[in-house]
Parts: C-alpha cells; sequence; structure tokens
C-alpha cells in the first residue's frame, strides 16, 4: 500500500482509534506455491495493549493448512471509502472538467504471526474477549469448557492469536490540497450525503493541516 506523507497518520492513537470502531476485515494467508492467497472476511478484537488481535474460524474452513504452513498473515481493513467527481478537485483558476477523480479512504494493515488455538479452555476465553468488544453489554453466557450452553460447541472452532509485528496505515482524504480545493470537496460531501460521505467529511475536517511541504 501506497503512504504518501501526507495520508500517513499523526500518531499511532489515530490509527488505533479508528481499528477501535472498525472490527471487520480480510485475514490473507499465502496459498499453497502457484495458488493465490487465502482471503478470508471476517470479526475480529484488537487489542493494543496486547499488541494482537483474536479472532476464530470453523474447523473445516480450508484456511488452515495454508496458514500452519506459513503463519505470516496480513489483516487488511478499509472503511469510509467515497468516489471523489473530478470537478471537487479542480485547481483554483483551471476548467472544473480538467479536474481529477480520486478515491478517499481509511485503511489499516496489520502484519502478523498467526497463533492458532486448540485447547477448549484458552479458546473458551478467547471467545469472551470477543463477546466482551462486541458486546459490552452482556446479555449471553460466557463461553466455559465443558459447560453449557456452549462448551460441546468449541470443538468445531480453532481459535486464532494474530500478533502483530507491524502497522501500516493510511487516512487519503487530500490533506495536501489547497485549502478552496478542500473546501469544494467537504461541501460536496455533505451535500451528497451518500453512504459513507459523512464519515470522509469527518476525517477531511479533523486532518486539515497535517502535511505541509516543509514537513
Amino acid at each position: 500500500m501506497l503512504i504518501h506523507p501526507w495520508d500517513a497518520p499523526r500518531d499511532d492513537t489515530e490509527w488505533q482509534h479508528w481499528l477501535a470502531a472498525h472490527d471487520f476485515g480480510q485475514l490473507a494467508v499465502n496459498g499453497p506455491p502457484g495458488e493465490p492467497p487465502y482471503v478470508q472476511p471476517l470479526h475480529f478484537a484488537y487489542d493494543a495493549g496486547r499488541g494482537e488481535a483474536v479472532t476464530h474460524l470453523a474447523r473445516p474452513n480450508p484456511l488452515w493448512t495454508a496458514l500452519e504452513a506459513n503463519p505470516r498473515v496480513l489483516l487488511s481493513v478499509v472503511d469510509d471509502y467515497v468516489y471523489v467527481p473530478g470537478p471537487w478537485q479542480a485547481p483554483a483558476g483551471t476548467p472544473s472538467e480538467h479536474g481529477v477523480p480520486t478515491s478517499f479512504y481509511a485503511a489499516v494493515q496489520l502484519r502478523c504471526i498467526a497463533h492458532v488455538v486448540d485447547d477448549a479452555a484458552r479458546k473458551a476465553e478467547l471467545l469472551n474477549r470477543q463477546m466482551g468488544h462486541f458486546q459490552p453489554e452482556g446479555g449471553s453466557a460466557r463461553a466455559a469448557a465443558g459447560e453449557a450452553p456452549y462448551g460441546r460447541m468449541l470443538s468445531g472452532i480453532r481459535g486464532l492469536r494474530l500478533e502483530v509485528t507491524d502497522v501500516r496505515a493510511k487516512f487519503k482524504y487530500a490533506s495536501h490540497k489547497a485549502d478552496g480545493v478542500q473546501d469544494r470537496i467537504v461541501a460536496g460531501l455533505e451535500a451528497r450525503g451518500g453512504v459513507r460521505d459523512a464519515a470522509a467529511r469527518e476525517h477531511q475536517l479533523r486532518r486539515r493541516g497535517v502535511w505541509s511541504p516543509d514537513q
């Protein structure tokens, strides 16, 4: 993923805050020689303090053999993406039809070493960590090995601890553009009101002034 200086996060807090609310991504695992990677969509819970993400998959998933052969994986998360029409990006003093269309998006890629969890008690603990993230209000029984209602189901899954070894993050929201162009884009996003336009507009307003040519 290409990351220009103006698209880079200001610090780790920026991408960690975003990732805490964006917990569905795609896990890429190297496939057999000559074959493309396996890509598995999944929910996960990221723990900044432990430097890991936790998740689980069904035992019959074909990903396991490839993962055990090479545990180095990539967890990719992309959201808050929008299409920006060319006229919105036209520099001052040029015809609007000369503006270059682009995409805005936020993306975090976690390079990880995957650790498979098969012990029933550890799987239960992993599931409870996920439940605490996704359902903090409770309402569901805790998982425990050998205990109802979930104990018998533990054999049907395998847990995954994804130990994060490197992070690449990007917030592509025209932080390097002139104020007039950014004003036009902000107004365009507000007027269009598409599914992700409000989130993209918030990113752009938040990141204004994050970069200058002198940095």
